[in-house]
């Protein structure tokens, strides 16, 4: 029988972070392979040799920050398959501003209050379990997850998002902001030129259950499914580095 494609979820598992057990009843039925990888396990990139698919899941300020640069910088170098949620879309705003726009000490100041970059800021407002609208830039792959829609309504578990002050560096780059809150903060983002890199401030892990999973998560795991014939290393990974942590459907 043939393996099925897998995916890495990397972030450090909680029982406090409300994303976490809910992903965890999703995993099975995904119908592919995943393993949730510990972010110190992240230690080069052939801990991830042969994924389908990054999902870096919420959990900021993660045990290893390098860690979850390094994953999120291959997916995006590589074409492989990327979501990030909540501390992924904070993350991937992070790695894309140190090693595409040249700001190398870009950080969240979750990290280094006194950061000489702070990308990413404190919310004016929480949005701790609060959910909110949606708008959705046209065109974007985003939106073509909501069948064209211009907008929607999503579950939100965050204080921090990206900095005002640099929005329009982002807005200037190939890093497309795809959605935005009421009043046109950043919520969503993606890359138009790679096969699927999505980075959003809100959880679909908080609106799904196993019967109706969040539409985002579906396209990022077809994405996956079909990364899966341009691979040309083995579909099973180094299982040493993630056997702790693995939990297979």
């Amino acid at each position: 029988m043939t393996e099925r494609p897998r995916i890495a979820v990397i972030g450090d598992r909680s029982s406090t972070v409300p994303a976490h057990p809910r992903l965890q009843a999703l995993i099975p039925h995904l119908g592919v392979e995943v393993d949730w990888i510990p972010t110190p396990a992240v230690t080069g990139p052939e801990v991830l040799a042969g994924y389908a698919g990054i999902w870096v899941i919420p959990g900021s300020p993660y045990a290893s920050k390098e860690g979850v640069l390094s994953a999120i910088r291959l997916a995006r170098e590589s074409g492989i398959p990327y979501l990030g949620t909540c501390g992924g879309f904070q993350h991937a705003l992070i790695e894309y501003a140190r090693n595409v726009l040249d700001l190398p000490h870009a950080d969240d100041v979750q990290y280094d209050p006194d950061a000489a970059t702070p990308l990413i800021t404190a919310l004016c407002c929480s949005l701790a379990g609060e959910q909110a609208p949606l708008l959705l830039g046209d065109g974007s792959r985003l939106a073509s997850v909501y069948a064209h829609a211009d907008q929607t309504v999503e579950t939100f578990h965050c204080k921090y998002g990206l900095n005002p002050d640099y929005v329009g560096l982002i807005e200037r780059s190939s890093l497309v902001i795809s959605g935005w809150d009421a009043e046109r903060a950043p919520r969503a983002i993606e890359l138009a030129d790679h096969p699927f890199f999505v980075g959003t401030l809100f959880q679909p892990e908080l609106s799904s259950t196993p019967a109706s999973i969040h539409p985002l998560i579906e396209a990022f795991v077809d994405a996956a499914i079909r990364h899966v014939t341009n691979l040309t290393s083995p579909l099973t990974p180094p299982l040493e580095a993630v056997a702790p942590w693995r939990s297979s459907s």
